[in-house]
């Protein structure tokens, strides 16, 4: 079986989002006068990821990720926040965060050398994944970009790989 057709995921797969994550992070930790930032990002991470987990397992909507993290964040650590001012912070750092994985361009330019349609798709908020691609140097190789936000469902749901396949003229399943 010939393929013609490849799809990306971006965060942990050609877009490096702990560098992103971490740049973004203390970036926001620092502009807000925090002192303690690797205790911040200590206690940060891993509950961020839970949100993430709790999302993709539609336990929690997306908006209760952005808006609540910060909040929970700061709550720990005896401050109280407004997580939807803080999240549009956090956003307008990590947006400019393009940082790839070692080899992930020249694989890109390779399969589009030879022949293949190459398209991302992608879980997280559009402004972001969108600057992100703009800030690296692989958007470029991308026919077009899927991101869950912009479907209304997100990967691995069977629905956001069916639209994405509508979308791409020629897809067959099979």
């Amino acid at each position: 079986m010939s393929y013609k057709f490849l799809l990306f995921d971006l965060d942990h797969t050609l877009l490096d989002f702990e560098a992103a994550e971490e740049v973004a992070l203390t970036q926001l930790l620092q502009a807000e006068g925090v002192e303690d930032v690797e205790g911040y990002k200590s206690y940060y991470k891993p509950m961020n990821q839970q949100l993430w987990r709790d999302l993709e397992a539609k336990k929690i909507s997306k908006s209760q990720l952005v808006n609540s993290r910060f909040a929970l964040l700061f709550e720990h650590f005896g401050k109280t926040v407004d997580g939807q001012t803080y999240a549009e912070k956090y956003q307008s750092f990590l947006m400019h965060q393009g940082q790839i994985f070692a080899g992930a361009k020249e694989l890109l330019a390779e399969l589009k050398v030879s022949g293949y349609e190459i398209y991302a798709a992608t879980n997280g908020i559009t402004r972001i994944q969108e600057g992100r691609l703009e800030a690296s140097d692989i958007k470029p190789y991308f026919k077009r970009v899927f991101i869950s936000e912009q479907t209304g469902y997100q990967k691995p749901d069977k629905e956001f790989f069916q639209i994405v396949a509508k979308q791409i003229p020629g897809f067959d399943k099979e």
